[in-house]
């Protein structure tokens, strides 16, 4: 259409209306002169048939769930669901148990892709013990049998520490042998360490902060931490991706939340005014503070947040901003420093920089970030840590190594391996004809299964060729949007990727109703 041949009233309204088109795409940058670089993310949408069968297969699955549950109910199938006991059968029921009815018949039936027992080092091959069932994976016998070396695609290894070799691994031995393995004490008592100490430090200074703190379990870290920041008056906007443990806290910290659609920044500018201008539920006064939740990486998208954005609107509308990084720090920019980092932008612009050492650092425990009065506060007001027992010496002390092999203080450049890796493998994915989600850059690679039935049979199949990996499904992802899972190592050598990708074509080969049948290849 020619626009200059319309009056310019009508023109506007069209160039209006293209404008608005464009932003409510969730994969267009609105903002591009934010960026130091191109910023792109593939989330092709489900095909309508795929959708449709998809919707079937999950209908059949219901139907001969309740003719399972039929026949459990008279007695013509063994029950295994965990029930009161006869005697019991006046008391008010402990559990519904109808609420476990995709559990039940659904996971049940798929059960032996996941809690696989690993007998070695999760490095980036890795041992399993071998397991078998005889009445639908509702118990697992061991065989005794060990599957060797099988290739690990599913680990949150992205540097490539998890190993019990090496210079993180003689540092926490020579650590254990000093301080022991546990505390047994919380900071504010008896376990505040002089290696606690300089763990925090080295965080501040790896951030680019003013203080730090760190706590003994990630997961804790965001629940525990929240309710301490917000409560009562505050509103919470928050990522409708974000992790349990974000989403968690926001509910314990009794704050009003409301969620925007993912890395949607016209839906995020829409809260934030709305916030603004119509303030508190009934009273209308000002909220008390405005918290913006985002994550790094997205760990079952493989997207990045946008970070330049959700930065400008904090800013333009007053609000806090809280991010974590559990997946991106170590595992994106050219020094390791995260989402930030990746960006480069200023630290100072995030207010709360929250992360896990379980992942890019092969440890345990995670970390907040911020101005030193932001983490004084924290240290006297959050229940992880005045409550909780204070992190592992060992475990702070691989930490401490790998944090600075990231650093870069012996000339390392794991970072750079993990990068041409990532590129290498979602290159190789997408040249094979499989619909992979999520940014370039992001190590977590999500490959579309869409179907039920795909679910179990991709992660047989991927075992029997020595290749482990996760499959997820409902309600973990969207009903339709079923997935494969790869997260990719600086531990992997080019080997053990395309072993990987050569797999998946025999597995098409052998299979190709698991992929062809949906267009998931050529």
């Amino acid at each position: 259409m020619d626009t200059n041949s319309l009056p310019v009233s009508n023109t506007t309204i069209f160039c209006l209306s293209v404008y608005f088109l464009l932003l409510q795409n969730n994969h267009v940058v609105r903002n591009a002169s934010l960026y130091n670089k191109e910023f792109v993310e593939q989330f092709e949408e489900t095909p309508l048939l795929v959708a449709v069968l998809t919707y079937v297969g999950y209908g059949i699955l219901t139907i001969f769930g309740y003719l399972r549950d039929f026949l459990r109910h008279w007695g013509m199938e063994k029950c295994h669901v965990a029930r009161e006991r006869e005697e019991q059968k006046d008391f008010v029921p402990l559990y519904q148990d109808f609420e476990n009815f995709y559990t039940r018949n659904l996971y049940m039936r798929i059960r032996d892709n996941w809690n696989r027992p690993i007998c070695s080092v999760p490095g980036a091959k890795m041992d399993l013990l071998e397991r078998a069932s005889k009445d639908y994976n509702w118990t697992f016998q061991h065989t005794g049998k060990v599957v060797k070396d099988v290739i690990n695609m599913g680990s949150y290894n992205y540097l490539g520490f998890a190993e019990n070799t090496g210079r993180c691994a003689d540092a926490a031995t020579e650590s254990t042998h000093h301080y022991g393995v546990g505390v047994g004490s919380t900071r504010y008592e008896m376990g505040n360490l002089d290696i606690h100490e300089e763990l925090e430090q080295l965080v501040a200074r790896f951030l680019g902060v003013e203080s730090s703190m760190a706590f003994g379990m990630g997961f804790a870290t965001n629940s525990m931490n929240i309710p301490a920041l917000a409560g009562k008056g505050c509103l919470i906007l928050s990522d409708e991706l974000n992790h349990a443990s974000l989403v968690l806290g926001a509910r314990l910290s009794g704050s009003i939340i409301r969620v925007f659609k993912h890395n949607n920044m016209v839906s995020l500018e829409k809260l934030l005014r709305d916030a603004i201008v119509h303030g508190q539920p009934r009273t209308r006064r000002p909220w008390k503070k405005i918290l913006i939740l985002v994550e790094g990486i997205y760990s079952m998208e493989g997207s990045i947040v946008r970070l330049p954005e959700v930065i400008a609107l904090k800013k333009r509308y007053k609000a806090f901003l809280y991010l974590d990084e559990a997946h991106s720090i170590g595992a994106l920019g050219p020094r390791g420093g995260g989402v930030v980092d990746y960006f480069a932008l200023d630290p100072k612009d995030v207010d709360i920089m929250m992360g896990t050492f379980t992942k890019s650092f092969g440890a345990a425990g995670g970390y907040i970030g911020g101005k030193k009065e932001l983490i004084d506060y924290l240290r006297s007001h959050s229940h992880s840590a005045i409550y909780a027992t204070s992190m592992s010496p060992p475990v702070s002390q691989q930490i401490i190594t790998s944090m600075k092999i990231i650093m870069g203080e012996d000339g390392t450049t794991l970072g750079e391996q993990l990068s041409e890796n990532t590129t290498y493998f979602r290159r190789k994915l997408r040249e094979m004809g499989f619909i992979i989600y999520g940014n370039d850059d992001s190590p977590v690679v999500p490959m579309m299964l869409y179907m039920p039935a795909k679910i179990g049979a991709f992660g047989r199949e991927m075992l029997k060729r020595n290749i482990g990996t996760v499959v997820v499904g409902f309600p973990a992802t969207p009903i339709i949007e079923s997935r494969a899972r790869f997260c990719v190592s600086a531990a992997h050598t080019r080997d053990i990727l395309d072993t990987t990708a050569s797999s998946l074509l025999i597995a098409e080969r052998i299979s190709p109703h698991l992929f062809k049948a949906v267009g998931l290849t050529d």
